[in-house]
């Protein structure tokens, strides 16, 4: 029996439409991760991040939505949605509608749930924390006293044997205040540092921050304290906005550029005057 030359030709057709359709549908991979930050025991949020590996190369990936949640992942727990930013971020203030929640227990557990879309499939992280913050004060002699406290029954206890960064926050970032850069807590959850930062400066009242971290812990997350002294100097930079300097604003220039680049203007027209008068007097006397 003959075949129908038109078989072969739907054959063919369909197994590319099939693959074509086989490949769209195909998503990349999504990675998240989770963490939990406690700003100076006053704002805590969380921050996720979305990787994906892309053409052999780790990108961030922004635009992606992120549902973060409390304790489980039902409606009632839901603390809110964001969206990924340039560098693949999201960060949701954990609001007061959360308190009840939050006070149920001493560990917390949180989690991002990512949207799905064209190239992700839905892709969650979870992060486990228990509730700790940081005490900072100063001593005599310049000496920095931060305390390491969690949550026990109730009760704010003293944690021993982590390591605590104590620092000078600055714009460009923190700066140790001596040359010791991590310390670690005693058996009262104490760590102290001696202040040796002379003459650095501070802002107009001539006042530092202090700041005392405790970055990435497994158990506690990422918690810092802060507090304001006045062991900085004051810097004085005058302005001289409204006075005449040779790079000032208009009609600020010095004096004397001024008076050279008005005479230049002036000896030109009077040149070109003079020239004009030359030429007319050499025409009267053709005529």
């Amino acid at each position: 029996m003959r075949k129908h030359p038109y078989i072969a030709f739907v054959v063919i057709f369909f197994s590319l439409l099939g693959g074509q359709l086989f490949a769209q549908a195909e998503k990349n991979e999504l990675s998240v991760s989770l963490a939990y930050y406690n700003s100076n025991n006053q704002m805590h949020y969380l921050k996720a991040q979305a990787r994906s590996k892309i053409n052999g190369k780790l990108q961030m990936i922004p635009g992606i939505e992120l549902a973060f949640y409390i304790t489980d992942e039902t409606a009632p727990n839901l603390l809110g949605k964001s969206i990924t930013n340039a560098k693949g971020v999201a960060v949701l203030p954990i609001p007061a509608s959360a308190k009840d929640e939050w006070n149920k227990s001493a560990a917390q557990h949180f989690s991002a749930v990512s949207v799905a879309n064209k190239q992700f499939e839905t892709t969650s992280a979870t992060v486990d924390i228990v509730k700790a913050k940081i005490q900072i004060d100063t001593l005599t002699d310049r000496n920095i006293v931060a305390t390491l406290f969690e949550l026990k029954d109730s009760i704010w206890a003293p944690v021993k044997e982590v390591d605590l960064k104590v620092a000078i926050k600055r714009q460009g970032g923190d700066l140790n205040v001596n040359e010791t850069p991590t310390y670690t807590t005693d058996s009262l959850g104490m760590v102290t540092a001696e202040f040796k930062r002379e003459n650095l400066p501070g802002d107009s009242k001539g006042n530092l921050i202090l700041v005392a971290k405790l970055d990435e812990s497994e158990v506690y997350g990422n918690l810092t304290a802060e507090k304001i002294v006045p062991w900085g100097i004051i810097e004085n930079h005058p302005s001289v906005f409204d006075h005449r300097t040779l790079f000032a604003r208009r009609g600020y220039s010095p004096l004397w550029l001024e008076m050279l680049a008005y005479s230049i203007v002036v000896i030109v027209w009077v040149v070109l005057f003079y020239l004009v008068l030359q030429i007319r007097k050499i025409k009267q006397l053709g005529a």
